[in-house]
């Protein structure tokens, strides 16, 4: 740092710099310090604390409390739900560390999933065969009598088929 130019100094009065450079130290009387106002130790600070903390428990009016029911909760998980993480966490870490190394090399193959055109004409004859019986008029019949013809073979007959 660079010594300040001497019109860059303050003025000082001519009385009080004469003073100043004819000062001795000798000449200052010696004396002794005493303190008046002495501040507590920190273990007398720590006694009050305790005695504050005893008489405020002392001093403590109960009736001023309301009643509590107390529940008690249960944060812990219980076996199931710790082996279902448990397994969670197993498969997402197969997964995350799976090597696609090891895989072969596949081909994809589209097929058409729809069935051939004869199967589907089968299907359309027997759906229109189907449909043919359900709807069928019956008002365009012929009214017909039937006649139960039921021969019954002769004693000679009978004999023969024994004979034979």
């Amino acid at each position: 740092m660079a010594t300040p130019a001497l019109k860059d100094l303050p003025k000082v009065d001519v009385d009080l710099k004469s003073q100043l450079e004819s000062f001795s130290p000798t000449a200052l009387k010696s004396a002794s310090t005493e303190e008046k106002c002495l501040l507590p130790t920190a273990e007398d600070v720590k006694m009050e604390k305790v005695q504050q903390l005893v008489s405020g428990i002392e001093g403590f009016d109960s009736t001023k409390l309301r009643h509590a029911e107390t529940q008690e909760k249960n944060s812990l998980p219980d076996k199931d739900a710790v082996a279902a993480e448990k397994t969670h966490n197993a498969l997402i870490s197969g997964v995350e560390h799976f090597d696609k190394t090891t895989m072969k090399h596949a081909e994809t193959e589209e097929k058409n999933p729809l069935p051939p055109i004869e199967a589907i004409q089968q299907e359309k004859s027997q759906h229109d065969f189907i449909n043919g019986i359900e709807h069928f008029n019956r008002d365009s019949l012929k009214h017909a009598e039937t006649q139960e013809k039921n021969p019954l073979p002769t004693k000679e007959v009978i004999d023969q088929e024994k004979a034979a």
